[in-house]
C-alpha cells in the first residue's frame, strides 16, 4: 500500500486565518509634539538693560543742563546784577462817571503809570500793554486801555499815559449803589504785557508780566464838572507769568 503524505496547513499569527500582522509602525506609537519656541530670557534681559541705560542718560543729560543753566545764572547775575523794574500809579482821574438804572456803567480814567528800570546795563523791551480798571470794593469793572510798547533803557524812567474808559458795562445791582453814593471810589489797575531782556549784546525769549496796583482813591465827578487828578502814587507789584507745557506759573 501507497504510503499517504499529510501536508499540514500553515497556521496564522492572528488565528483568524487572515494575513499575518506586523508590528505597528513607529508613527503610530510615538506622535512628536509640534515645536514650541520659548522667549529667551537673554532677550528680556537685554531689553531691559538697554531701558535702563536710556532712562540713566536722559536722568545725567537733565542733571548737566541744570547746572550748565545755573552756571550762567551765577554768572549773569555777578556781571550785571539784574533787578525787576518797577512801576506806579502817578495820576489817576475820572473824567466821567454815569451809571443808568439797569445797571451799565460808562466811564472815562485819565491814566499815567511810572515805569523805572533801576539797572546799569540791563535793557527791557516791552510788547503793547494791556490795562483794565476795576472797582476795588465791589469789582466793578470800569474801563480798558492799553499803552504802545516801547524799549526801556538802562536806568531810565519812562511815562505812559492813557485813557481808560468803557461804555455800556453791565455790572451787579449792589455794586451800581455803592458806586452811586461813594463820593470816591477805591479802584485797581491790572497792566499785562510781555517784556524780553538784553544785556549787550545778548537777547532773551520775551515773557508774560503782570502788574497789580491798588490802593488807589479817585474822586468821582459831580455832573459835568470833572474830579480833580489824583496824585496817589501807588506802588505796583510786578510779577512774572512763566508758561510750562499746560501750566502757568
Amino acid at each position: 500500500m501507497a504510503d499517504r503524505v499529510h501536508v499540514s496547513k500553515p497556521q496564522t499569527l492572528n488565528g483568524a486565518g487572515g494575513p499575518p500582522a506586523f508590528p505597528a509602525a513607529k508613527s503610530q506609537l510615538y506622535q512628536r509634539p509640534a515645536y514650541r519656541p520659548q522667549p529667551s530670557k537673554s532677550r528680556r534681559r537685554s531689553g531691559r538693560s538697554c531701558c535702563c541705560s536710556c532712562f540713566l542718560w536722559i536722568v545725567l543729560i537733565l542733571v548737566a543742563l541744570i547746572l550748565i543753566a545755573a552756571i550762567a545764572g551765577g554768572v549773569i547775575y555777578v556781571l550785571y546784577h539784574p533787578h525787576r523794574p518797577t512801576f506806579s500809579v502817578s495820576s489817576a482821574r475820572l473824567s466821567a462817571l454815569n451809571v443808568s438804572s439797569s445797571g451799565l456803567v460808562t466811564s472815562a480814567l485819565d491814566l499815567t503809570v511810572t515805569a523805572r528800570n533801576p539797572n546799569k546795563k540791563v535793557v527791557f523791551l516791552y510788547d503793547p500793554i494791556s490795562v483794565s480798571a476795576a472797582s476795588a470794593s465791589s469789582g466793578a469793572g470800569l474801563g480798558d486801555g492799553s499803552f504802545p510798547g516801547f524799549v526801556h533803557d538802562a536806568k531810565n524812567t519812562t511815562v505812559l499815559k492813557t485813557t481808560v474808559s468803557t461804555s455800556g458795562e453791565t455790572v451787579d445791582p449792589s455794586a451800581v449803589s455803592g458806586l452811586r453814593k461813594s463820593g470816591n471810589v477805591a479802584m485797581v489797575i491790572d497792566l499785562e504785557t510781555k517784556a524780553g531782556v538784553k544785556m549787550g549784546k545778548l537777547k532773551s525769549k520775551k515773557i508774560g508780566i503782570t502788574v497789580h496796583c491798588e490802593g488807589i482813591q479817585v474822586t468821582a465827578p459831580k455832573g459835568k464838572k470833572a474830579a480833580a487828578a489824583a496824585t496817589p502814587d501807588a506802588p505796583c507789584k510786578v510779577k512774572l507769568r512763566v508758561k510750562i507745557w499746560k501750566w502757568t506759573l
